[in-house]
């Protein structure tokens, strides 16, 4: 091998040792590596199906969504750890090093395009864009081709070229092909994940100066006050201008976040506005899934206005046996839709779909995210208690099964979680409140071995800016959050209607009590302020 080969071989090693140093040093959660690690797979698995087809992969189109919507960083990784674990299969080389630095710059290309459009790209354009990195790719490919077997002679470099376009064109093509496929798809899938376990962290004498206002004495019209107005504040300010909301202060709105803020400020007695309407309005015609058409519905309804063809169209939807989608989370959406667009408990499609859903409860009390048999969460089971109550069920039976079980899943913090083990967050506690509430239990007596109430809890966790931490350590989606947050603190389950304007009218006029009420707190706010700017030992 001669002395420029070896230079070359020495740059491809530091690229790599470069790029898996930068994800490295990201310190990426367990989860990310999970996914990371999952992407990888799904990569090797795609070159191995499609191996009988010469260079018509799915593989560099995973590798640029997982950029696109992770980072540069995960990107990087999964397309460099791609190409060294497929190799297991096809064969090691000196092609290797190529194959995984190459594979790995389509990552950061992908987190370059992530950057460049917010995020947000059409189907066209994604799939032009997977064709240009697989020819690049091929193009690449063919000139390590030259470096490694060609000798490095010029003569050489335009025959390899010329001799590996039609492989670069099926390359591009295959691209393409698999992006108009399932390329919007997975980057929702992944847009999800990334959106639920984003994490922030901040300094410790921020979160000490927080603990310390939170045990501040205050009056209490300032607790009663607070407890709602800072988090609708916060939410106001997070509307974007096209009248939707984000997951997050200043990102693209979406119909999701839209929804759910506009079912928080209705729980909260403020009107979300016509603006808010409009915004979903325009993405309605778009929603084909069960679960978004119900989403749809509670916003629209949420914000006073008719839900027109939507639930028609929900109706549609509905199984033989009473379900939606089979799944008892769907279908317990279905009924608040309903319920909240006009139907009666007795309504024949409410009766049904809450008998489906009492059938479902598992031996422990609790249900699942699909059917009867699956892992009980209390999520998905507080979810089932609201629906069933809004189904006109007795408060017998199923329902106060399922409030012991949601009881005995408490925290000692007084919070509630995901899954049983896993830390307290706000959104799994504003969903027990919520059925608590809707079960006939008095919240504030729901205590374990002395801990606070959820709601207590939940109170702990408004930040300073008036947004609803999901955990201690985590300030994900707060939007999304944070109107869901304001539904329990309201103590409304679902489904939520629009606030009546003699009341919004009511909390209006008493804001400058609030105002001045949380006024007497400033002095907590003032100390915790400046244990934020001093050092932590």
């Amino acid at each position: 091998m001669s002395g420029w080969q070896l230079a070359t071989f020495a740059v491809l090693a530091v690229a790599l040792a470069a790029g898996f140093a930068w994800y490295e040093r990201a310190q990426p959660s367990n989860r990310v590596l999970a996914l990371v690690a999952t992407l990888a797979a799904l990569a090797v698995l795609g070159r191995i199906a499609f191996a009988p087809l010469p260079s018509v992969k799915p593989t560099l189109d995973i590798v640029l969504i997982a950029g696109f919507v992770l980072g540069g960083a995960p990107g990087f990784a999964v397309g460099a750890v791609g190409a060294l674990a497929s190799n297991l299969f096809f064969g090691q080389g000196p092609w290797t090093p190529w194959q995984m630095a190459i594979w790995g710059a389509v990552g950061v290309f992908g987190a370059a395009l992530g950057a460049a459009t917010g995020r947000r790209i059409g189907r066209l354009p994604l799939a032009a864009a997977c064709g240009l990195a697989g020819y690049a790719c091929g193009t690449l490919l063919d000139v390590s081709t030259w470096v490694g077997f060609g000798g490095g002679e010029s003569g050489t470099l335009g025959f390899i070229l010329a001799r590996g376009v039609p492989f670069d064109l099926a390359l591009a093509g295959g691209n393409v092909a698999f992006a108009l496929a399932f390329g919007p798809a997975l980057i929702r899938a992944l847009a999800r994940f990334r959106e639920r376990l984003d994490v922030t962290w901040h300094p410790a004498g921020v979160t000490l100066g927080l603990a310390l206002v939170a045990i501040v004495p205050a009056p209490p019209s300032a607790h009663a006050a607070s407890a709602l107005d800072r988090p609708v504040a916060y939410l106001r300010a997070a509307q974007n201008r096209d009248g939707g909301f984000g997951p997050a202060r200043g990102q693209p709105s979406t119909q999701l976040h839209t929804a759910w803020a506009a079912m928080g400020l209705a729980a909260a007695g403020r009107p979300p506005g016509r603006a808010v309407v409009a915004y979903i309005r325009r993405g309605a015609g778009q929603m084909t899934a069960a679960a978004d058409v119900e989403r749809t519905i509670l916003g629209l309804r949420a914000a006073g206005a008719p839900a027109g063809d939507l639930v028609q169209r929900l109706l549609r939807k509905r199984a033989a046996d009473g379900s939606f989608a089979h799944q008892v989370n769907v279908t317990a959406f279905a009924v608040f839709a309903l319920r909240a667009a006009g139907r009666p408990p007795g309504d024949a499609t409410v009766r049904s779909a809450g008998r489906w859903i009492a059938r479902q409860q598992n031996r422990d009390g609790g249900f699942s995210f699909d059917r009867r048999g699956g892992p009980s969460g209390p999520d998905d089971t507080a979810a089932a208690v609201q629906a069933l109550v809004a189904a006109g069920r007795p408060r017998t039976g199923a329902v106060p099964r399922a409030a012991v079980y949601l009881v005995a899943r408490q925290n000692s913090d007084g919070g509630f979680p995901l899954t049983q083990g896993a830390p307290s967050n706000a959104q799994s506690t504003a969903w027990a409140i919520q059925a608590l509430v809707a079960a006939g239990r008095d919240v504030d007596r729901v205590r374990r071995q002395g801990s606070r109430s959820p709601l207590g809890y939940l109170r702990t966790l408004v930040a300073g800016d008036g947004s609803v931490r999901y955990s201690r350590t985590s300030r994900q989606t707060p939007v999304w959050v944070t109107a869901q947050a304001l539904t329990a603190l309201a103590r409304k389950p679902f489904p939520v209607t629009a606030p009546h304007r003699r009341a919004a009218a009511e909390r209006s006029a008493a804001a400058p009590t609030a105002a001045i009420a949380a006024a007497t707190h400033l002095g907590g706010f003032v100390v915790a302020a400046v244990l934020a700017l001093l050092p932590m030992s």
